[in-house]
């Protein structure tokens, strides 16, 4: 990084630089620079005026990935390493296991953050942190945890390959994918193409074990990109794996260590720098079309190579016998349980005691913006889902939660363009669908640009009864409330009603005009996109131009046993620091 060189020859590496880096880079002694695009009419004479090396390349990924394999060669080269993809929870499960390894005692390093800056692994962020971490630790590293995004691109351009590449940089001991699912969108343009980028992890692993979602049917075909030295181990929670005799007796198992492979041999050979093989990829092929039956049990899983969630005993199966009950999680959402079965299972297969990983999952806290929850009364979460298969997901958890009403927020996703935000609002509408018995969804759509307040009356598909136990302070009382009052009133009264409550959905969008750069600013198509879906659906709707007036607006009229749900990517990202000035401004 430019920023960060400092005197005695560093190597820089960036997508492009001009004539000001360059005269930068000179003034601190860099070695060379390396880029993609030398922009400027002068960029390429003024280094050679300065002496400085320039070196151009076609694929600027290419250089990060022998910065990166140069790093973990050279700095922590005897570190197990685990690398993980894939569309949806691979922060989530990188932290997890990045959590748990580190409480064991282990001297344990990870890319994922937050707000994702460092999985893309398209600058030489990551070797810089490799490289910082191990002189301040005398070159002490047990585990390396990396995360891959498993679709890149730059200005709009897929650069083909990126997990493969990368994995073939960190050789990993343990690969794990999570899931395949449409986003991206732009970059690719199928499920196939997701697959084909996805798939490097399996293509680009050469020893260890690789940790396959075995109820995602692309996942799960991974398994056949593996060379044969690499094994594979399954996380499921459908309970399809072939020959599982669950014995759902808890007691006295969760102390056992049932690994009996105690190699611990740290002197991990890492590929030589010439080998990485960043220009000689070799990729074998599945047919997608041709799939493996995942439903059926003809797959022969070794019960030894395979975590369950049972969703009778609902406790997590390892060698037929429950090791941690859905009540010792942090979270029990269906897809934070699939998160912790990849994370489990990677850490088993990296020999770590069951007693250790179990106590790493039940202290686990989340990453910010990674389901966790920001406020009490009401009760606010926060989730970055921003692609369909996300946003379902996290919808489907929290209407699961004891609550009155759910009020959703979704940030549009800016820059991104048409199709994107067209799957995402309809995921939104596939979610209220799958929760359409539990809401009443009959309300006004309303469009607050601060200069204007309009109303328009929709006739919403979704009128249903839903259990709770909850009430609310300071509620905006919209026009149906009413009828939805005199229904809940007709209910009390029927014994047969069995004190259900008739309960309301919203939808708020926000286009977060006011916290939002360039590259993330919502265009009008864009939103028009995400509206005529809604619309097109009877799908009511209330939209804001600024997050902080939809934060603002959403909070102060919900009652204490409402549930908020933020969900979006940039455009939700600053949130819970909008949310902290309102709480300030009320008190």
């Amino acid at each position: 990084m430019l920023k960060d060189s400092s005197e005695g020859g560093d190597i820089v590496i960036r997508h492009w630089i001009d004539e000001k880096g360059i005269k930068i880079a000179s003034s601190k002694n860099v070695a060379c620079i390396i880029t993609e695009d030398p922009r400027g009419g002068n960029s390429i004479d003024i280094a050679t005026d300065l002496k400085i090396p320039l070196i151009v390349v076609k694929k600027i990924e290419e250089a990060n990935a022998i910065a990166l394999n140069w790093s973990i060669k050279n700095f922590v080269p005897n570190s197990k390493r685990i690398i993980i993809s894939g569309t949806n929870g691979k922060s989530t499960t990188s932290h997890m296991i990045y959590h748990i390894l580190k409480s064991t005692g282990a001297n344990t390093l990870t890319n994922t953050d937050s707000k994702s800056e460092f999985n893309t692994l398209i600058d030489p962020m990551v070797p810089k942190i490799i490289s910082e971490y191990a002189l301040s630790n005398d070159g002490q590293l047990d585990y390396l945890v990396i995360e891959a995004s498993e679709v890149q691109g730059w200005l709009g351009k897929l650069m083909h390959n990126h997990a493969l590449l990368m994995t073939k940089a960190v050789n990993p001991d343990v690969g794990v994918v999570t899931n395949v699912a449409i986003d991206h969108i732009g970059l690719v343009n199928s499920i196939k193409e997701v697959f084909e980028e996805t798939s490097g992890i399996a293509k680009g692993m050469s020893k260890g074990t690789l940790v396959l979602n075995h109820d995602d049917e692309y996942v799960f075909n991974m398994a056949d990109f593996a060379e044969s030295n690499v094994e594979t181990f399954y996380f499921s929670m459908n309970s399809v794996i072939k020959d599982i005799n669950i014995n759902t007796n808890i007691n006295n198992n969760t102390n056992t260590n049932t690994n009996t492979n105690t190699n611990t041999n740290n002197n991990t050979k890492v590929n030589d720098i010439n080998n990485i093989g960043i220009n000689n990829i070799n990729i074998k092929n599945v047919d997608i079309n041709n799939t493996k039956n995942i439903s059926s049990n003809e797959n022969g899983i070794e019960i030894n190579k395979s975590l369950i969630y049972d969703t009778e005993s609902k406790s997590i199966i390892y060698k037929s016998k429950p090791i941690l009950t859905i009540e010792e999680l942090p979270f029990n959402s269906n897809h934070f349980i699939q998160n912790t079965l990849a994370a489990i299972s990677a850490c088993l297969s990296l020999n770590i005691k069951i007693k250790d990983i179990l106590n790493g999952v039940k202290s686990y806290k989340s990453l910010k913006r990674r389901f966790r929850k920001i406020n009490c009364n009401p009760i606010i979460i926060d989730d970055f889902a921003h692609n369909p298969e996300g946003i379902k997901a996290t919808i489907n958890a929290v209407a699961n939660f004891p609550h009155q009403n759910l009020k959703i927020i979704c940030a549009i996703r800016g820059s991104r363009g048409k199709e994107i935000n067209e799957i995402n609002a309809k995921a939104i509408v596939e979610a209220l669908k799958d929760i359409n018995s539990n809401y009443n969804t009959n309300y006004n759509h309303k469009n607050n640009n601060n200069h204007k307040n309009s109303k328009h009356k929709n006739n919403n598909k979704y009128n249903n009864n839903y259990n709770n136990e909850h009430g609310k302070n300071n509620s905006e009382t919209l026009p149906k409330i009413k009828n939805n009052e005199k229904l809940k009133d007709k209910k009390l009264k029927d014994k047969k009603s069995k004190d259900k409550n008739i309960n309301k959905v919203e939808i708020i969008l926000s286009s977060s005009s006011d916290v939002v750069d360039e590259s993330n600013f919502v265009e009008d198509f864009e939103e028009e996109t995400f509206f005529n879906v809604l619309n097109k659906e009877n799908i009511s709707y209330t939209h804001y131009k600024m997050l902080k007036d939809a934060l603002y607006n959403v909070y102060n009229s919900s009652k204490v046993d409402d549930l908020i749900l933020l969900i979006g990517a940039q455009g939700m990202d600053p949130a819970e620091e909008l949310l902290n000035e309102i709480f300030n401004e009320d008190n």
